[in-house]
This record gives C-alpha cells, sequence and structure tokens, in this order.
C-alpha cells in the first residue's frame, strides 16, 4: 500500500468525456518529454481536438492546479503547466493500475475483512460518509452497518475509521466467511454482479467495432488520438468499481477478460498514430521538443520499474 499523497486531489469519476478526466489522460498517458512544462495555449489546443472549447481547456487547467495535479511554471511571458512531483509519481501508478487490472486471476485467500458499525441517527451524516468511503476502498454492504471485502484490507479500511475518527463505534474484523454468523447471506449478495456484468457488457459492445476499424486500418491520427483516450477515460472506471473478488467466486463466463483485451487492442495498437497526432499539434508551441513525445504502451508501463506499485483505490 502507498501512503496517501494528501495534497494531490485526483479528478472524482464523471460520466461522460469530463474535460479533467481527459486532460489527466493525455498527461498520464504520453511521455512529454520527461514531463517538461508544456504551454497553455498548447494544452488549450490539444484539448479542441476533443471538442472542449478554450474558455472551458483553461478552466480546466485552473482547477487541476488547485488539486495539486499540475503546476504552473512563468517562461518568459507565457504560463506553461507540468505535473506535480507528487502528482507525477501518483499517476504514474494510477495508470499502470488501469492497465494491468484483470491481468492475471484473483486468488481465493478464503479471508474476508469486515467493518461492522453503529453510529446513532442522530450522526447519520457521518454515517453516510464512512459508508461511501469504505465503498470507495472496495467495500460492499452485505446489510445495513456490516460492509465486507474479499482479502485483507485492514490496513485501508483502519485509515478510513481512523480519518473518519470512528474510533469504537466500528469493529474492524478478519474472517473466513461463515454465512451462518451472517444471517445465512452469501457474500456475494453484497455485490451487483449483474450491473457490473452489463457494465463490461456494454464497453464490449460498444468498442469492437472501434477495434474493428482500427484492425482495417481505417483510424487516421485524428481519430486515433481522441478515440485512444477516450477509451482510457472509459476503462479506467472497472478498476475503480470492480470489486476483484476472487475469480473462483465468479461465473466461468465472466466478461473482464474480454473487456480487457479489447481495450488493451485499442490502446496499444493506436498508440503510434496518437503520438503523431499529439506531436503535430504541439510542434508549434515546443518546436523539436515535440519530437520528444512517445505514447506509453502496456508494456512499457507494466515492466517500468518507474510505475511502481497500484495505488490505493482512494486515491481515485
Amino acid at each position: 500500500m502507498n501512503a496517501r499523497l494528501e495534497t494531490v486531489h485526483m479528478p472524482r469519476l464523471q460520466a461522460g468525456a469530463h474535460p479533467q478526466h481527459l486532460l489527466a489522460t493525455l498527461l498520464g498517458d504520453y511521455d512529454f518529454a520527461e514531463r517538461s512544462p508544456i504551454p497553455s495555449a498548447a494544452i488549450v489546443h490539444l484539448l479542441a481536438e476533443f471538442g472542449i472549447t478554450a474558455a472551458s481547456a483553461r478552466s480546466t487547467l485552473s482547477r487541476l492546479a488547485r488539486r495539486g495535479l499540475i503546476e504552473p511554471v512563468r517562461e518568459g511571458r507565457r504560463t506553461s503547466y507540468r505535473l506535480t512531483d507528487k502528482a507525477g509519481q501518483v499517476h504514474d501508478q494510477r495508470i499502470r493500475h488501469f492497465l494491468a487490472f484483470g491481468a492475471a486471476p484473483v486468488p481465493d485467500t478464503g479471508k474476508w475483512t469486515v467493518v461492522a458499525f453503529s453510529v446513532p441517527e442522530s450522526q447519520r451524516d457521518q454515517r453516510r460518509v464512512l459508508r461511501v468511503r469504505l465503498q470507495e476502498i472496495g467495500m460492499a454492504t452485505l446489510f445495513d452497518g456490516v460492509l465486507i471485502a474479499p482479502g485483507d484490507r485492514r490496513d485501508v479500511a483502519a485509515r478510513v475509521l481512523a480519518e473518519l475518527s470512528v474510533g469504537t463505534a466500528a469493529a474492524l474484523m478478519l474472517v473466513t466467511f461463515d454465512s451462518a454468523l451472517f444471517g445465512g447471506r452469501d457474500p456475494l449478495a453484497a455485490y451487483d454482479l449483474d450491473g457490473l456484468r452489463a457494465r463490461y457488457d456494454d464497453f464490449i459492445v460498444g468498442y469492437t467495432p472501434l477495434l474493428e476499424r482500427v484492425r482495417a486500418g481505417a483510424v487516421g491520427i485524428s481519430e486515433a488520438l481522441v478515440a485512444r483516450t477516450k477509451v482510457m477515460d472509459a476503462w479506467r472506471i472497472f478498476p475503480d468499481t470492480d470489486p476483484a473478488l476472487p475469480t473462483v467466486l465468479l461465473p466461468p463466463d465472466w466478461p473482464l477478460p474480454a473487456a480487457r483485451g479489447l481495450f488493451l487492442a485499442i490502446h496499444d495498437n493506436l498508440g503510434s498514430l496518437a503520438e503523431i497526432r499529439v506531436r503535430n499539434l504541439l510542434e508549434k508551441y515546443i518546436g523539436a521538443r515535440a519530437a520528444e513525445i512517445r505514447a506509453y504502451r502496456s508494456d512499457q508501463y507494466l515492466t517500468d520499474d518507474r510505475a511502481g506499485a497500484a495505488p490505493d483505490q482512494e486515491l481515485a
């Protein structure tokens, strides 16, 4: 587990092509000449490729700077931006997490983390916040006041409990799940697997035609940049919302492997074309440095030591 980087506030999940998500994805998915500063005008021009207005793009820069994701750098009379060092570390880990998710079966340890809490009705706002925070780290509600997650997540759960000052109002345990102790309930009942399957199926149906066009060589450089970024933006929701249940507990036709294969095929195969488009868009702003821009591929992130371990969910 990584120590939480308090000054970095990553954009929250949003439906659709949200400007902050698009820019965060772009900054993490390309090597902009060893993270050298990029003029604000260049970023505005880059985001215009996605239909983002200049006003919205500049607002996005301001918001990400306030979140601690990027920092302004004065270069003469112009302002440029680059990822902060802390955000760079977190962002590398986040992108690596997105690419590695689903690569290997999840082992079944037979153990489950359980948080049981009792917060009075007079503090229902705190109860709601506690439930939401625990869900953000991958726990699910088995029934009111009891949340569970497969494996040992006591460290991150304890951190949430400490941050919210729950104290003796909650019990944190690692148990071998016995349904008799939990009202006869199956732990899988805590999870909306039908809903998750539907979201994977929608992803597969929505992006399979794009992969067919990629393989047919029918995607140009402009479309490649937009499509590659948007497929990453769509995929990144799954590593943060899939509870990563042990593989043996899932149906044999679980769609995660197919969805991941589709995502990686699009992401990696469009890398070279998207790279060319980014260079073309930024060359007038950064000159020869544009030739140094590289699109990261999954094999680089999954073997590159600089990416580090996958981050805690709470960094999302």
